[in-house]
């Protein structure tokens, strides 16, 4: 392949996973507008017409901003690359240092501040106009710009010294460097998820033990039931930055926390709780968490062997508008690319996470109370203002839970 046949193909993949995001957000928009007027019957008698009414316009007002937004990234994505801004980049840290992996990480680093920039009004207005216009932001000014800054320095002090190492394995290791850096990518993976509850986590939000006594042992019980072993159950401060409800575990082995939003427990009743954990519970039951991890380090296998038969093909650096072939321009234009390339894709993955979905709401079902957990949906439906009428198309193609009337029916007939 010539540089010239890699560009055309790289600008005709780029433009046409545009296009395909415009129309499916044009079909969601107006869906979601179409059946405005009306809640869906299996709702009627739990969600108000105007809190369907709010939930469709939350919905419209999101999806223009995300076509906004997909264009613009695709302007960003083309500046980069055929525009010539990551070999500018480069050129300028290579002036700092020299060659090697010190001006790689310069680079790369100097990218990201200049991404984290140029997004920051995006998510300005995200926080400060459409999610405090609907009554969902809690998030102050201040807080914002300190999590930014929070978020940054983390990055600089965790993922930089990460990529040094990747980049000298990408020139030391050989002709297979690219099992090294799998090796050393998964074990940084599992370092982030043992190290998340207890170091990461506390410098965004605060932790606390669950207070609710009986709530706790409710929750016990549960745990105890499902043979599950966590280092605790916690309550965050979600509310500091949204009224959005949610629940969630996070850390590995014996590191394990149960973490629910102060937000859902004010909202939801003991048995709508226990409902919720049960279904989070699901997930590790099935053994839906092992297979997401080994899907994805599979993944990462393949992407890095890729990588390594495009890293001395002079085309893959031109065809992107590139003249320092390097591994850190290699590593750079790899992954900034692979979405415009692996967008078709995007199906697969919701449908794995739907079926997984329908798999752990059958387990709360056995483990708790399909109709708690109805209840509970409902209420995080209505509240969280999720549209109960999605486009089909579009549910298929990005939607990671299924949508309401379908989750509904199914635990229906679960109870």
């Amino acid at each position: 392949m010539t540089s010239h046949q890699f560009s055309a193909l790289f600008v005709f993949a780029l433009v046409a996973s545009v296009l395909l995001q415009l129309w499916l957000a044009l079909r969601q928009i107006n869906h979601v507008r179409r059946h405005r007027n009306a809640v869906p019957e299996a709702f009627a008698a739990n969600i108000s017409l105007a809190s369907h009414q709010r939930a469709a316009d939350y919905t419209v007002v999101k999806s223009r901003f995300g076509m906004i937004n997909t264009v613009f990234e695709a302007m960003v994505l083309l500046a980069f690359t055929l525009g010539g801004g990551i070999d500018a980049l480069m050129r300028l840290t290579e002036g700092w240092f020299g060659p090697g992996i010190l001006a790689g990480v310069a680079m790369i680093a100097l990218l990201g501040l200049i991404q984290l920039v140029i997004g920051l009004p995006f998510s300005w207005h995200s926080t400060f106009s459409i999610e405090e216009r609907f009554g969902f932001n809690q998030m102050s000014k201040k807080l914002f710009i300190s999590d930014a800054v929070r978020q940054s320095l983390l990055m600089a002090v965790i993922g930089l010294p990460f990529v040094a190492l990747v980049l000298w394995l990408m020139g030391r290791m050989g002709t297979y460097w690219w099992a090294y850096v799998w090796v050393a990518t998964v074990a940084f993976m599992f370092f982030i998820m043992w190290v998340f509850p207890t170091w990461i986590a506390p410098l965004f939000n605060k932790f606390e033990p669950l207070a609710d006594e009986s709530l706790r042992q409710r929750i016990e019980a549960l745990l105890n039931r499902c043979g599950f072993v966590s280092n605790g159950i916690f309550t965050m401060d979600g509310s500091k930055r949204s009224s959005h409800g949610n629940a969630y575990f996070t850390g590995m082995g014996n590191n394990k926390r149960i973490v629910f939003f102060d937000t859902l427990i004010q909202r939801l009743d003991g048995d709508e709780i226990e409902a919720v954990l049960a279904h989070e519970l699901g997930h590790f039951k099935r053994n839906h968490i092992v297979k997401s991890r080994i899907w994805s380090f599979g993944l990462m296998a393949v992407l890095l062997f890729v990588l390594g038969q495009l890293l001395p093909a002079a085309w893959f650096y031109q065809g992107l508008g590139v003249q320092t072939a390097n591994t850190a321009t290699a590593l750079t234009l790899f992954f900034m690319v692979l979405p415009v390339f692996t967008f078709l894709f995007a199906p697969l993955g919701s449908y794995m996470s739907r079926k997984h979905e329908y798999e752990a709401d059958a387990f709360a079902a056995q483990q708790a109370s399909a109709t708690d957990l109805i209840r509970a949906l409902v209420k995080l439906y209505r509240d969280n203002a999720s549209t109960l009428t999605p486009d089909p198309l579009h549910s298929v193609y990005y939607d990671s839970h299924p949508p309401a009337s379908l989750r509904v029916a199914a635990l229906k007939q679960q109870a």
